[in-house]
């Protein structure tokens, strides 16, 4: 690649940059994992998601009390329930009275936002995370991530899969299995691979 400096890992974008890759990172700029403070982040994160994991269905007040442990928020009777799968858990916010069913994979290195009383289907993945379509870049491991948000009351199908920078508007239905490449706007239904707007609701 042309221009762009060697480092311990191939290309290096962050000649220059005194900031370390957790600062790199937290700026939603291409960073390399390897940063300790990622490691240590990372692994407190998967400790507490681990005990949520395993924590039984009826001990709702045990569960609970992890869960407000490793997310950056979790509002007034929001239920979560088990599997969760994160990243670090502190870059999540769910909101008051959402619904949150199994095996959600909300990949938080940028900020997660899940707004008031929505609906998160079985299966539902939020991604956050950027790989460099550079082959070089990518061969060296750098990447990075963009936010997501859903507004309240969004309804998101079994299998949904948002991909990251992606802002969901205020009572928006996406379909099952519906893949979300870029914003939906407020109180739309959204069906497909990648997901259109089929009709205002």
């Amino acid at each position: 690649m042309t221009g762009v400096p060697a480092g311990r890992h191939g290309p290096d974008p962050s000649v220059g940059d005194p900031r370390s890759n957790y600062e790199r990172m937290t700026a939603g700029e291409l960073y390399l994992a390897d940063d300790p403070r990622i490691v240590d982040e990372q692994a407190e994160a998967h400790r507490l998601m681990e005990a949520v994991n395993a924590t039984p269905a009826a001990d709702r007040s045990g569960r609970d009390a992890l869960l407000r442990r490793l997310l950056g928020s979790l509002g007034r009777d929001a239920v979560v329930r088990a599997p969760l799968y994160v990243d670090f858990g502190c870059n999540l916010a769910i909101g008051d009275r959402t619904f949150v069913n199994f095996g959600l994979v909300a990949l938080d290195v940028a900020p997660i936002s899940i707004g008031a009383d929505c609906q998160l289907g079985p299966n539902v993945q939020l991604l956050t995370p950027i790989h460099p379509l550079d082959a070089d870049l990518r061969r060296a491991k750098w990447e990075q991530a963009s936010p997501i948000t859903l507004g309240d009351n969004v309804w998101l199908g079994g299998g949904v899969t948002v991909l990251p920078g992606v802002t969901i508007g205020a009572d928006t239905v996406v379909g099952a299995g519906a893949v979300v490449s870029r914003d939906l706007p407020a109180g739309v239904l959204a069906v497909g691979t990648p997901a259109r707007v089929v009709r205002r609701l």
